[in-house]
């Protein structure tokens, strides 16, 4: 699944349009390297997102097409914020 896609299912980022425009302003980093918004995620993954004053870190656990709202948080674990 595309970076951009899975930021938006996992609800990390409400909008797709935003979590793509993080990617293009060089905020988003998988692996510890700067990802682009086409980047494949697999499981295991570690996404980190600099979104102003705050960043995010979190591992993939699952990757998933479609997701319910209750369910969108099992798909990372959060490691710092």
């Amino acid at each position: 699944m595309r970076l951009d896609k899975y930021l938006k299912v996992s609800r990390i980022i409400k909008r797709r349009t935003v979590a793509n425009e993080a990617c293009d302003a060089g905020r988003v980093f998988v692996n510890g390297k700067q990802a682009r918004a086409s980047y494949d995620v697999k499981e295991g993954d570690i996404l980190e997102l600099k979104l102003g004053e705050r960043t995010i870190k979190a591992e993939i656990l699952q990757v998933s097409e479609v997701v319910k709202k209750e369910q969108a948080a099992d798909l990372y674990r959060m490691i710092e914020e």
